[in-house]
């Protein structure tokens, strides 16, 4: 099995070891400062907010069930397979163990459970073999598997309290969510839930994927009959354009579809997505918000590169397991590009801000930009652990 370790050069073996030990001396005293939180971003003081506090926000839009709690989870858990320190464990279980208030309330979940039990319940599991955690990762599956609309063939978006009239929508963060069914698949030994995962992954083949490799952030097809009515712009520059952390959710979400399926439309899917975001970015230091945007304001989104990295580091092994040396290097040297620009500046390794990844940016046409997001340091831990043969890889079944 090749790793990304050893398709590095010494010259990158150092640097993917000094950026692991610069987290390995950060995250402690950030995990004891917030410990009992569910982090989303960092205030103006540098330091996280609490997503877990339902008096902060809208009962059934953010709190518990808000779609990116189960990231710190997941980045405990990649930190404690590198240190083996409990402090990480026990924070992580924690996490986990307080999610659980979203399946008793269940109105607030939505079609993003695969972000939030993947990292937490499922990663537990794999690494302790706890049961309870088993047990989560089965009852999210299984709402999870009760949003596919089996006439339009993908699974839906969001809820009614969101708009009335997204009954339709599909969106292509969903690439990532369906891990959730290929594990229970693999766990359950039933094949309904892989027939689901990969009936939706057809459906945005067809729908999403454009002919020059970018991807729709949405589609909104008829609930009652399939049929395809029209694409949404989305949280992109606008309709038709190239959302660049949609790219990202379609670069490595096609690919973890591959993984886990062996199917080889997808592994084409991935490279022909990949392709279209290693061309935009030939001539770019940082990652837009959307690869169609006006040149000024200069709108970044690191969160949608390491999301992005991680997809073309994954590609790169793939690529030189098949002998496609070119293409290996190719995609690592993309990936490595991404890591190291943001490394350099858009990175903050000391106390003085619980988050370490900088400018990102959630929608193209929020009034905010530039902040600081839970899961793009989840990713960049997670694209950092690979460099060095390390941690956990969350999204195989």
């Amino acid at each position: 099995m090749i790793t990304c370790k050893e398709m590095l050069t010494p010259e990158d073996q150092v640097w993917a070891e000094g950026v692991l030990k610069k987290f390995i001396a950060k995250m402690p005293e950030v995990v004891k400062r917030n410990e009992g939180k569910m982090p989303y971003t960092t205030d103006e003081n540098g330091r996280y907010d609490d997503r877990s506090d339902l008096t902060k926000f809208p009962k059934y839009c953010d709190g518990k069930s808000w779609w990116t709690n189960g990231f710190w989870g997941g980045l405990l858990w990649q930190m404690y397979v590198v240190t083996k320190d409990p402090l990480y464990l026990n924070a992580a279980r924690r996490l986990e163990e307080d999610m659980d208030d979203c399946f008793r309330e269940y109105y607030g979940l939505h079609h993003d459970v695969g972000f939030m039990w993947m990292p937490t319940a499922v990663n537990d599991y794999k690494i302790t073999g706890n049961e309870d955690s088993l047990r989560r990762a089965h009852i999210a599956a299984n709402f999870l598997a009760g949003r596919f609309n089996p006439v339009g063939k993908f699974i839906r978006a969001w809820n009614s309290y969101w708009g009335d009239h997204n009954q339709g929508w599909a969106i292509i963060d969903c690439m990532f969510n369906i891990s959730l069914l290929h594990y229970a698949a693999k766990e359950m030994g039933d094949p309904r839930y892989q027939e689901i995962a990969m009936m939706h992954a057809d459906t945005v083949i067809r729908n999403f994927i454009r002919e020059n490799g970018s991807s729709n952030h949405i589609v909104e097809f008829d609930p009652a009959t399939g049929e395809k009515l029209k694409e949404l712009g989305g949280q992109g520059y606008g309709v038709g354009t190239s959302w660049t952390r949609g790219q990202a959710w379609a670069l490595y979400g096609f690919l973890i579809s591959y993984i886990n399926t062996g199917a080889e439309r997808y592994l084409e899917t991935s490279c022909k997505v990949a392709d279209y975001f290693a061309g935009c970015m030939k001539d770019k230091d940082y990652v837009p918000i959307d690869f169609d945007q006006p040149a000024e304001p200069a709108y970044e989104d690191s969160c949608g590169g390491v999301i992005a990295a991680c997809g073309f580091l994954e590609l790169a092994k793939v690529m030189k397991e098949q002998g496609k040396e070119e293409k290996s290097q190719q995609y690592l040297a993309m990936g490595l590009k991404i890591l190291k620009n943001i490394d350099a500046d858009r990175t903050i390794w000391d106390q003085s801000c619980d988050a370490v990844v900088q400018n990102c940016s959630a929608s193209y046409h929020d009034a905010k930009h530039h902040f600081t997001m839970v899961y793009a340091d989840y990713f960049f831990l997670e694209a950092i652990c690979k460099l060095n043969d390390t941690g956990i890889f969350t999204w195989e079944a």
